[in-house]
């Protein structure tokens, strides 16, 4: 295939962006879209020319890293996969792809198309975890937990973090990925001691990074690579009403 890319540039974060226009050839139908890029960055480097920065890691659809905004959709046209899953099939000879970064005031640009997430990583340092006392691993089976709610936990702990879900949203929010990682926790006995304290601190932390609030538009979800459902947003709001006002972690 023969394809023309329309690609955000953007020095740095301070500089003023512009999209550039690129013409590939020879693109196989069977490449990733990050290997079609590949090819692309070899022609510049080639042409001495700087290669366009994306991000990208494990190229499995497991890491998150792969995060562009391609012809107006996160991730691209198709549902529930990653950029880096999305292969050249999903486009005809002739087309034009428009590529930008995710655009959100908490993901400021790097350079070009690659942003800084590390917003994310702040709010689950704020509370994402159990705190635990080392010593012996206990075993697996000692705490009884209903198939149903240990399913509902593993949906929640499916999301890989990569931001779609704040590309997509009109708000710039990241309720979806906060509640995932709220909801992995609070649905398990093991989170229970933290709960009330997670939620409030969570919270506060998606809202000191910029994020927006949710209104309920259901984008997020619709554009989720793992199909994180909105539910766990209802169950964020239960969590943080139920800590704002009882104050406690009795």
């Amino acid at each position: 295939m023969n394809l023309t890319l329309k690609i955000w540039r953007q020095a740095s974060n301070n500089a003023k962006g512009k999209f550039e226009e690129y013409k590939v050839e020879g693109i196989s139908e069977h490449m990733s879209f990050l290997e079609m890029l590949d090819v692309l960055n070899e022609q510049l480097l080639e042409s001495g020319k700087d290669p366009v920065h994306f991000d990208h890691d494990c190229r499995e659809g497991i890491c998150g890293m792969c995060s562009l905004y391609i012809n107006g959709k996160p991730h691209g046209p198709k549902d529930a996969i990653t950029t880096c899953q999305l292969h050249m099939r999903s486009f005809k000879d002739g087309d034009i792809i428009v590529i930008e970064p995710w655009r959100a005031a908490a993901f400021p640009v790097i350079k070009d198309v690659a942003v800084d997430r590390s917003s994310f990583d702040r709010i689950m340092q704020a509370g994402g975890y159990v705190s635990v006392n080392t010593g012996g691993v206990p075993d697996a089976n000692e705490i009884a937990i209903a198939k149903p709610i240990a399913d509902e936990a593993m949906d929640a702990a499916q999301c890989i973090g990569c931001g779609a879900c704040v590309a997509a949203c009109k708000n710039a929010s990241a309720m979806l990925f906060t509640s995932a990682k709220v909801s992995q926790l609070a649905l398990l006995p093991q989170g229970e001691a933290e709960r009330k304290r997670r939620a409030l601190a969570m919270i506060e932390q998606h809202d000191e990074e910029g994020f927006g609030a949710c209104t309920n538009t259901g984008a997020c979800e619709a554009e989720c690579p793992k199909e994180i459902s909105i539910t766990h947003i209802a169950r964020l709001n239960r969590e943080f009403r139920r800590a704002a006002f009882s104050g406690s972690e009795a």
